[in-house]
Protein backbone atom coordinates (compact mmCIF):
# COMPACT_ATOMS: atom_id res chain seq x y z
CA UNK A 1 0.00 0.00 0.00
CA UNK A 2 2.92 2.39 0.83
CA UNK A 3 4.43 1.82 -2.43
CA UNK A 4 1.34 2.76 -3.96
CA UNK A 5 0.96 5.99 -2.52
CA UNK A 6 4.66 6.73 -2.72
CA UNK A 7 4.19 5.79 -6.93
CA UNK A 8 0.78 7.92 -7.07
CA UNK A 9 2.96 11.05 -5.60
CA UNK A 10 6.04 10.58 -7.39
CA UNK A 11 3.43 11.00 -11.22
CA UNK A 12 2.08 13.81 -9.45
CA UNK A 13 4.99 15.51 -9.12
CA UNK A 14 6.63 14.25 -12.71
CA UNK A 15 3.87 14.40 -14.92
CA UNK A 16 3.37 18.54 -15.28
CA UNK A 17 7.22 17.89 -16.69
CA UNK A 18 6.42 15.89 -19.76
CA UNK A 19 3.84 18.78 -20.56
CA UNK A 20 6.91 21.25 -20.46
CA UNK A 21 9.14 19.62 -23.08
CA UNK A 22 11.35 21.38 -24.87
CA UNK A 23 10.64 21.65 -28.81
CA UNK A 24 13.13 19.88 -30.70
CA UNK A 25 14.35 22.91 -32.68
CA UNK A 26 14.91 25.13 -29.78
CA UNK A 27 18.25 26.30 -29.86
CA UNK A 28 19.15 25.41 -33.47
CA UNK A 29 20.96 27.58 -36.08
CA UNK A 30 18.66 27.94 -39.11
CA UNK A 31 22.02 25.51 -40.82
CA UNK A 32 21.35 23.12 -37.83
CA UNK A 33 17.20 22.97 -39.23
CA UNK A 34 18.49 22.70 -42.69
CA UNK A 35 20.40 19.62 -41.93
CA UNK A 36 17.32 17.65 -40.95
CA UNK A 37 16.54 17.03 -44.49
CA UNK A 38 18.27 14.55 -45.70
CA UNK A 39 18.71 12.39 -42.43
CA UNK A 40 18.60 8.75 -42.41
CA UNK A 41 16.39 6.97 -39.63
CA UNK A 42 18.78 6.11 -37.41
CA UNK A 43 20.78 9.50 -37.36
CA UNK A 44 17.19 10.86 -36.05
CA UNK A 45 16.64 8.59 -33.63
CA UNK A 46 20.35 8.39 -33.00
CA UNK A 47 20.71 11.64 -32.46
CA UNK A 48 16.84 12.46 -31.04
CA UNK A 49 15.51 9.34 -29.49
CA UNK A 50 12.05 7.79 -30.49
CA UNK A 51 9.58 10.06 -31.75
CA UNK A 52 6.71 10.89 -29.21
CA UNK A 53 4.48 9.67 -31.72
CA UNK A 54 4.25 7.87 -35.43
CA UNK A 55 1.32 9.07 -38.08
CA UNK A 56 0.70 8.41 -41.82
CA UNK A 57 0.21 11.67 -44.35
CA UNK A 58 -1.93 10.50 -47.27
CA UNK A 59 -0.77 12.00 -50.64
CA UNK A 60 -2.43 12.36 -53.69
CA UNK A 61 -0.82 9.69 -55.56
CA UNK A 62 0.40 6.45 -53.86
CA UNK A 63 3.68 7.42 -54.09
CA UNK A 64 3.53 10.30 -52.42
CA UNK A 65 2.57 8.75 -48.95
CA UNK A 66 5.07 9.55 -46.03
CA UNK A 67 5.31 8.18 -42.68
CA UNK A 68 5.48 11.06 -40.21
CA UNK A 69 7.61 10.94 -36.60
CA UNK A 70 6.24 14.02 -34.32
CA UNK A 71 8.49 15.70 -31.51
CA UNK A 72 7.84 18.59 -29.92
CA UNK A 73 8.10 21.34 -31.99
CA UNK A 74 8.44 19.42 -34.87
CA UNK A 75 7.17 16.64 -37.62
CA UNK A 76 9.60 14.46 -39.82
CA UNK A 77 7.68 13.13 -43.10
CA UNK A 78 9.60 10.01 -44.23
CA UNK A 79 9.90 8.61 -47.81
CA UNK A 80 11.59 5.53 -47.47
CA UNK A 81 14.48 5.68 -45.06
CA UNK A 82 15.44 9.72 -44.92
CA UNK A 83 13.47 12.86 -44.14
CA UNK A 84 12.81 14.75 -47.17
CA UNK A 85 10.42 17.49 -44.88
CA UNK A 86 10.15 19.06 -41.83
CA UNK A 87 7.10 21.25 -40.34
CA UNK A 88 7.91 23.48 -37.72
CA UNK A 89 6.05 25.34 -35.20
CA UNK A 90 8.46 27.84 -34.81
CA UNK A 91 11.48 28.51 -37.60
CA UNK A 92 13.42 31.87 -39.25
CA UNK A 93 11.82 33.70 -36.41
CA UNK A 94 8.40 33.08 -37.13
CA UNK A 95 5.45 31.01 -35.65
CA UNK A 96 2.28 29.79 -35.90
CA UNK A 97 -0.14 32.22 -35.32
CA UNK A 98 1.91 35.11 -36.29
CA UNK A 99 0.19 37.30 -39.21
CA UNK A 100 1.40 37.61 -42.64
CA UNK A 101 2.16 41.51 -42.01
CA UNK A 102 4.59 40.55 -39.46
CA UNK A 103 5.92 37.66 -41.23
CA UNK A 104 6.63 39.79 -44.19
CA UNK A 105 8.50 42.15 -42.14
CA UNK A 106 10.83 39.56 -40.68
CA UNK A 107 11.44 38.15 -43.90
CA UNK A 108 12.31 40.81 -45.81
CA UNK A 109 12.95 40.51 -49.17
CA UNK A 110 14.14 37.27 -48.48
CA UNK A 111 10.15 35.58 -49.60
CA UNK A 112 8.23 35.29 -52.53
CA UNK A 113 5.04 36.45 -51.47
CA UNK A 114 2.54 33.88 -53.48
CA UNK A 115 -0.78 35.37 -51.40
CA UNK A 116 -1.83 32.27 -49.75
CA UNK A 117 1.72 31.17 -49.02
CA UNK A 118 5.15 32.91 -48.87
CA UNK A 119 8.35 31.10 -50.23
CA UNK A 120 12.24 31.32 -49.38
CA UNK A 121 14.99 29.37 -51.84
CA UNK A 122 17.74 28.10 -49.79
CA UNK A 123 20.92 26.89 -50.87
CA UNK A 124 22.05 24.64 -48.51
CA UNK A 125 23.48 20.94 -48.09
CA UNK A 126 23.26 18.49 -50.52
CA UNK A 127 19.95 19.58 -52.20
CA UNK A 128 17.88 22.71 -52.92
CA UNK A 129 15.70 23.09 -50.52
CA UNK A 130 12.49 25.61 -49.80
CA UNK A 131 10.86 27.00 -46.71
CA UNK A 132 7.34 27.49 -47.35
CA UNK A 133 4.77 29.80 -44.84
CA UNK A 134 1.54 29.11 -45.60
CA UNK A 135 -1.71 31.41 -44.24
CA UNK A 136 -5.54 30.93 -42.99
CA UNK A 137 -7.88 33.07 -44.87
CA UNK A 138 -7.55 35.11 -41.83
CA UNK A 139 -3.65 35.74 -42.64
CA UNK A 140 -2.12 33.65 -40.28
CA UNK A 141 0.45 31.34 -40.15
CA UNK A 142 -0.99 27.92 -40.24
CA UNK A 143 1.85 25.62 -41.18
CA UNK A 144 5.80 25.79 -41.90
CA UNK A 145 7.49 23.75 -43.69
CA UNK A 146 11.08 22.78 -45.25
CA UNK A 147 11.31 20.55 -47.96
CA UNK A 148 13.26 19.62 -50.89
CA UNK A 149 12.25 20.64 -54.26
CA UNK A 150 13.96 17.70 -56.07
CA UNK A 151 11.87 15.17 -54.53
Amino acid sequence: MKQIALLQLLFLFVSPLWSQERPLNTGLTNEEQYAFIGMTLEELIDNYGPPRAVSAARGIELWQDDVVFHYTGVDFFIFRDRVWQVRFNTTHEVSIGERKAIVVLKLGDLAEDKEDHLIIEISSGNWPLILRINFSNTEQVNAIFLYRTDF
